[in-house]
């Protein structure tokens, strides 16, 4: 999902920071005021105020209000490099991706809301989706290298491409059913999702969404 997990708190201070400020509070104090007035109506101002800094001050942590809720993204387009990197290459290549995809998506339980509400807003706010695609793209990336390499041709042509922008598209969809039905692991939806489109999606032995839930609660 495709998409940010919350942060541990920071283990580090940097040079210059304020007493009591951390890109982590920062971020925490983002996600309330984009939750509770709303992204476009939220100014940084606001977010650096609400924190003790300044503007400035915002800036050393974050490029953007918008990359606020990117969270630990590029973590998690290497954790999926990783993870495909260390699977045996006996492992066929669509199992290969939904094994990367489910563990690089694990959370723990307390970090839920969070999540759900970052993923709410990145799904919702069109002023976000530029910034979506740029993330998206390198997401799409770990795995269309992957399947270069498994399949033998350049990163950049047909097949490998079509693997990454299906897979992705794939777990785009999960994220958006996991954030409307708040019912489940997200680790449910994206099993379901990219096993389908790794069997091509028969129709014989697709369940309905609720069959897929149960399935997935009672493993």
């Amino acid at each position: 999902m495709i998409l940010t997990g919350p942060r541990a708190a920071d283990q580090a201070a940097r040079r210059g920071r304020p007493p009591g400020t951390s890109r982590r509070k920062l971020e925490l104090i983002a996600l309330r005021l984009f939750t509770e007035q709303g992204f476009d109506e939220t100014p940084i101002e606001q977010i650096a105020a609400e924190a003790g800094v300044s503007r400035r001050t915002f800036f050393r942590y974050f490029s953007s209000k918008a990359s606020v809720l990117w969270g630990e993204f590029d973590a998690e387009v290497e954790a999926i490099r990783a993870a495909l990197g260390a699977v045996p290459g006996t492992v066929p290549m669509m199992e290969a991706i939904r094994q990367a995809v489910v563990a690089a998506n694990h959370y723990r339980a307390e970090d839920v809301p969070e999540l759900r509400a970052r993923m709410n807003l990145i799904i919702s706010v069109p002023a976000l989706q530029s910034s979506a695609a740029i993330r998206y793209d390198a997401w799409e990336r770990a795995i269309s290298d992957f399947a270069a390499t498994r399949i033998g041709q350049p990163a950049d042509s047909l097949y490998p491409l079509a693997v990454g922008r299906a897979t992705l598209a794939a777990c785009r969809a999960a994220y958006d059913r996991w954030c409307a039905r708040a019912d489940a692991d997200l680790t449910v939806y994206l099993d379901a999702a990219v096993a389908a489109l790794g069997a091509g999606f028969p129709p014989a032995t697709l369940g309905t969404e609720a069959q897929v839930v149960g399935a997935g609660r009672g493993r």
